[in-house]
């Protein structure tokens, strides 16, 4: 079932959306969106959200190179064995963030990114399983 959802498709919309989530925490950086709306609403200080929001841009500029790599957008220099155990564990951590959204302090972010993560999730699942 989960094959009928294209894998171009599946590879081009986690581009898309992980690029506006680069974007999203550039905003939060520069202070143009207030911090208190993301992490569950949990952070306390300035410090704390470049902390957070560093290691956030990191890992999804991470994601990007493995997605890209998949499809085949980038030549990796690690093998596709490896490429798709990453997969897998983006996957996971999608599947994770989705439930932990559903319990943030902030309804906004429960609103707009839990639907986010869930289709993140279901969209890496299929990349993962593609051959």
């Amino acid at each position: 079932m989960i094959k009928k959802i294209g894998f171009k498709l599946s590879v081009n919309s986690m581009l898309v959306l992980l690029t506006l989530v680069l974007v999203y925490h550039l905003l939060i950086i520069t202070g143009l969106i207030s911090y208190q709306v993301v992490w569950g609403g949990r952070l306390e200080t300035e410090s704390q959200m470049y902390v957070f929001e560093t290691i956030s841009i990191g890992i999804n500029s991470l994601i990007i190179l493995v997605i890209s790599a998949k499809g085949k957008y980038i030549k990796a220099k690690i093998s596709i064995r490896i490429i798709n155990i990453l997969l897998w564990i983006i996957t996971v951590i999608f599947v994770l963030n989705t439930v932990g959204n559903l319990f943030s302090n902030n309804s906004l972010e429960t609103v707009i990114f839990t639907p986010l993560t869930f289709i993140s999730a279901i969209l890496c699942y299929r990349i993962a399983v593609e051959k």
